[in-house]
């Protein structure tokens, strides 16, 4: 069983309802597949298996989740979508969890989709078009840099700050908004340029 320690520790601070059914998921996970190794991928604990995502678990302050990376090619999910992360919604006691064979068999069968190189299928999501506001079109047009580079950026790097300044909720807020971005525009930088290349 190729374990990894952050995980234990992982396990170890979560609240006592959560413990149970992660030690429960972990075990059965590497009873089916010997071979997964465990790893952390977005701060969660996650099953990799001959390089590829096999499964993950999380837990929260009231419930855990846990799911295939293969999703719904692994779990049917019978026409109505679970209410958290995974294909097992809210967890919150082992019982919430189908039985001990099943989980087996779906991690065989989540193995089987990764040895023959079925790649997971995701829905994609169509955001409704966007409009840039006439004050922040305004801002941006009385900097030529900020345009340039708001002109230059694919829809999806204008649909960023287009939101973040239309979800400011006061006017104080939103005239700050607008003033980052066009300071941001103007040096070249994306909405969320500190996260990039981290």
């Amino acid at each position: 069983m190729k374990t990894d320690p952050r995980i234990d520790a992982y396990i170890a601070r979560q609240a006592d309802f959560a413990r149970p059914i992660l030690e429960h998921l972990r075990a059965v996970v590497h009873a089916a597949c010997p071979d997964c190794e465990e790893t952390l991928k977005w701060s969660s604990p996650s099953f990799m298996y001959k390089g590829k995502i096999l499964a993950g678990f999380a837990a929260f302050k009231a419930h855990a989740t846990f799911g295939y990376w293969s999703g719904s090619q692994v779990v049917e999910l019978s026409g109505k979508e679970p209410t958290a992360m995974g294909q097992f919604g809210r967890m919150t006691a082992l019982e919430d969890l189908p039985p001990r064979a099943t989980l087996f068999a779906l991690t065989k069968k989540a193995m089987a989709l990764i040895d023959e190189g079925v790649k997971p299928v995701r829905n994609k999501t169509v955001k409704a078009p966007f409009t840039i506001p006439q004050d922040l079109s305004a801002a941006i047009d009385a900097v030529p840099a900020a345009k340039a580079t708001f002109d230059g950026f694919p829809p999806s790097c204008q649909r960023d700050y287009v939101e973040w300044v239309i979800e400011a909720k006061r006017d104080e807020t939103r005239a700050k908004r607008l003033a980052q971005t066009v300071e941001w525009l103007a040096e070249g930088k994306r909405r969320n340029w500190k996260y990039e290349n981290c």
